[in-house]
């Protein structure tokens, strides 16, 4: 005669939370696992809400628009980037200008390229 689970979870059902303990470890020791998905689960949890709570942003040009000379100008003023550099940012898009800002500042800078003319986005 074979043993089912309904039979298996039945005995584990009638053991007291000591005996339980000792059985999960012997499980562990036998098949070399480890019964911890609490902690997986928990991580999972934290990483998630460390994503919401973002504190550092980047400030990226997807596009410099018609009026590219305005869009350096602006580019120098935010990097303190010479011409020739912020000319091949405002070339070369996507391109990041600034990185690792905060909110406030990140839509400050957008806010100045975009009335430069550029399209730009907050990541």
């Amino acid at each position: 005669m074979a043993i089912s689970k309904e039979d298996v979870l039945e005995f584990i059902s009638g053991l007291s939370v000591l005996e339980l303990s000792e059985l999960v470890k012997e499980f562990e020791e036998k098949f070399g696992v480890s019964a911890q998905p609490v902690a997986v689960a928990g991580g999972a949890v934290a990483a998630a809400e460390a994503a919401e709570e973002k504190t550092e942003f980047d400030v990226v040009i997807v596009d410099s628009g018609d009026k590219k000379i305005n869009v350096i100008k602006e580019i120098r003023a935010l990097t303190g980037l010479g011409l020739k550099e912020a000319k091949d940012a405002a070339e070369q898009t996507p391109s990041t200008i600034k990185e690792g800002i905060s909110k406030a500042d990140a839509e400050a800078a957008k806010a100045q390229l975009e009335a430069a003319g550029a399209k730009v986005e907050i990541k």
